[in-house]
């Protein structure tokens, strides 16, 4: 063989192993792009928009079996044992409407602790009802900085919706906040995760009505009927901190519902 045949023979060797090596790095390079793209699909940013159905007969309402389905599977909670008559009772607080110190002390007469779900405004505009709710041994959970709807913003800045809140309320209070609530009642696979890994318990509800509208508050007979007609057990109730009628009716509430054999426990105690 001459030596220019073997020149090329080499040249010809070291193309086809570039070219393989090539092939093979591209190759490498499509399956991990393939694994990034299932990756980032199976985990849905698609909003779900929490709401229920109501039953009047005290049974468990329907909160919707796909919704219930990817909340539970994050370790999120919305409705407690139904063989057992507890009720976990919630608030959601913006805003102070000048309602929540009578809220706070007919809790304290009727020996019920609750959850109150805070804003960022609350919190720095009512220190001392935080201190208080907090040394009555109420729940403060995570309502985000500013009430924005979670699946709209990036998880970098839900992070900072979420944990800005958290460092305030550790803090100012020594406190450290464990639940939260979504923001309008709206969240996706998504959020759930980024907020588990942040510690936090996603807490929806199995019943709430309209009454966080200050201008147009229900009717308080009406709202006491719909409140008891739904009653349920492991029900776990919203009713927003903003309104004159909760406000007025939830010393009755109490009192009818513990006639009726149900029993107020904290969502620590949740099962």
């Amino acid at each position: 063989m001459g030596k220019k045949t073997k020149i090329k023979l080499v040249i010809m060797s070291g193309l086809v192993i570039a070219i393989f090596s090539f092939s093979v790095l591209q190759s490498n390079n499509q399956l991990q792009n393939d694994t990034i793209s299932t990756n980032s699909e199976a985990i849905s940013n698609k909003k779900i928009g929490w709401g229920i159905k109501r039953n009047d007969n005290h049974e468990h309402p329907d909160v919707g079996t796909a919704n219930k389905k990817v909340l539970e599977e994050n370790q999120g909670i919305c409705l407690g044992n139904s063989e057992k008559k507890y009720i976990y009772l919630t608030f959601d607080e913006g805003y102070e409407a000048g309602y929540t110190p009578q809220l706070l002390n007919t809790l304290k007469e009727n020996q019920v602790t609750a959850a109150f779900f805070l804003t960022a405004h609350f919190v720095n505009s009512q220190p001392d009802l935080v201190q208080q709710m907090i040394e009555e041994g109420h729940i403060i959970g995570n309502h985000t900085v500013n009430h924005k709807s979670m699946p709209d913003l990036s998880s970098d800045k839900i992070k900072t919706e979420v944990m800005d809140l958290h460092q305030v309320i550790q803090e100012k209070f020594g406190y450290e906040m464990k639940y939260i609530r979504p923001p309008k009642g709206e969240f996706s696979e998504n959020t759930l995760q980024v907020t588990n890994q942040l510690g936090y318990t996603t807490v929806m509800w199995s019943f709430a009505y309209e009454d966080w509208n200050e201008d147009k508050q229900p009717d308080e007979e009406a709202s006491k009927k719909k409140i008891l007609d739904n009653l349920h057990n492991g029900e776990i109730m919203l009713l927003h901190g903003n309104s004159k009628t909760n406000t007025n009716v939830l010393d009755t509430i109490i009192k009818e519902a513990k006639n009726m054999g149900y029993e107020f426990k904290s969502l620590d105690e949740f099962e």
